[in-house]
Parts: structure tokens; sequence; C-alpha cells
């Protein structure tokens, strides 16, 4: 608990202090979004979702002096430290610097930091009704965990440390802000809501990807229409033929419910088999002929 007070209010977070973070957070955020490795993994989440950015907000506010000082120091972080991302990608990137097309939305929440730092700075004050300002956070935390939990079921274990942190952030910010009774009993109750709500929504709702494998042109290596058969190993989910009015032809449609490489045989009438090995990720695939 001493810890989580020294970080949530026990920092001395000087203006020196909080350019620097802002450069190093924005060269990391640039490098996991060029590494190879990284892709499709919690590393490269960073520099796509705002989990992490939400923290760093929380703790630049907590470690401030006055509303004014934490709006400033909110603004100056992510005025830095998000050109820096896409200034790092430019070399590395096709188009150049046309990558700081993407930046557009991080303009906005950077004017935005500045109302939400001088109000965030409030939550100081350690009454109750601070919970409703940190509110908002929890919720936009929630809808990543129970972004990552259907990625990381779909695809385990990728993305499951985003969801860990997202869910680590919401306990450990009412923990560590508030040291009112009834704070952290309303805060630890949101949180306990959340919580419930993403597990019950990955359960009943499970993320399926739904995509059109290949059509029946032999485009891909095969020609077939309604008379052939089309199977996959179950578990990794449903694939049938279709016909499509728009382009009139024959497609192979699948609902894919987990990651991983697996095979789709076409089966003639006659009995001839064709044979696809499929790679499958979180929005998309690889398919070969065998």
């Amino acid at each position: 608990m001493k810890f989580l007070k020294k970080i949530y209010g026990g920092l001395n977070l000087t203006w020196g202090k909080v350019i620097l973070f802002a450069v190093i957070a924005g060269v990391y955020t640039g490098v996991m979004a060029l590494l190879p490795f990284a892709r499709d993994t919690s590393l490269e989440d960073i520099s796509i979702f705002f989990e992490c950015w939400i923290l760093f907000g929380i703790l630049i506010i907590m470690n401030s002096k006055s509303n004014l000082d934490s709006a400033l120091k909110c603004f100056v972080f992510f005025l830095i430290s998000q050109p820096i991302v896409y200034l790092v990608q430019v070399p590395f990137y096709e188009e150049g610097w046309k990558i700081f097309g993407y930046y557009r939305n991080w303009i906005v929440w950077t004017i935005l930091t500045l109302p939400m730092g001088y109000i965030g700075y409030y939550m100081k004050k350690d009454k109750w009704w601070g919970v409703l300002i940190l509110l908002p956070m929890l919720v936009f935390l929630a809808s990543h965990a129970m972004g990552y939990l259907s990625k990381a079921v779909f695809w385990f274990p990728r993305h499951l440390l985003s969801c860990l942190v997202c869910l680590a952030t919401m306990i450990c910010s009412v923990l560590g802000i508030f040291t009112d009774k009834k704070a952290r009993i309303i805060g630890m109750a949101a949180n306990a809501v959340l919580i419930v709500g993403i597990i019950v929504a990955a359960i009943v709702d499970p993320y399926t990807y739904n995509t059109t494998l290949m059509i029946g042109d032999g485009s891909r290596g095969a020609v077939f229409d309604e008379t052939y058969e089309v199977s996959m190993d179950p578990r990794y989910g449903e694939v049938k033929i279709d016909y499509s009015e728009g382009i009139e032809t024959y497609m192979l449609d699948a609902a894919f419910r987990r990651a991983g490489t697996t095979e789709v045989v076409l089966k003639a009438p006659d009995g001839t088999q064709t044979v696809f090995e499929v790679k499958i990720r979180y929005d998309g695939y690889d398919l070969q002929k065998k």
C-alpha cells in the first residue's frame, strides 16, 4: 500500500522529469509499433490503444501540485510524446511523413488533457465524489480490458498482459488515490461491477472472426459450387459454401472462433479432395493450397 501511495502522489514530478518521461514513452511506443515480434501482442498495444496513456495521465495528475500544474503537465506530456511516436516511425514507413496523418486524432486528445488534468486534480481531495471523476477512466479501462480478454480467449495468450494491466490499473488507481473509506468502497464496487461485466461478456458473446476465404472461380486454386462439401476442425470454427447474388458466384465463408493453424478440406461429388492450410489471426488469415 505504501508503494501505491508513493506512485499515486508521492513522487517529485518536476517539469524536467515530465519532459524526459514523455520522450521515453514516445520513443518506446514508436519502436514497439515497428518491431515484427511485437505485432499482435501486448507489446504493440501501447501504440494503438489508450490504457497505458490513461495510467500515465493519472500518475501525472496525482503527482502535480495544483489544478493548473496538473493540466499543463498532462498537456505537455502528450504534446511531446505523441509526435515522437510517429517521428520514430517516419524512416521505416513506406509513405514517410504521411504517417503523421494518424496524429490527427491525438491532437484532439492532447487538447482535452487540459480540462481533464485540471478537473482530475480534484481527486486529490480524497472525497467520495472524487470517484465520479475517476469513473469515466475506469469505464474506459474496462472497455479496453473487455477487448483484450476477447482477443486473449481467441488467440491465447496474446493480449492477456494488456487485459491484466487494465484491471490492475483500475484497482490500483482506486486504492492509490483514495484513503477515504467511503470513496474506496464506491470505487471498488464500481470496479467489481465492471470486471464481472467484462467476464460475462467474454463468456456470453465470445469474439468470432467472420470472413470469406475464397470464391469458387478457381482464383485460389479451387472451383466449387453447392454440390461440394467443406469441412474444418470444429475447434477453430465453421466453414460453409454460400452463393452470392451480388457477384453471382459461390463463396467459401468462415466463422473462426480461435486462432491457430488448421486445414480446410473441399470435397468434390466424385470424392476428390482439395486441402488448404489456413493460419488464423485475430483479424486476418493466410490461406495456402497444400
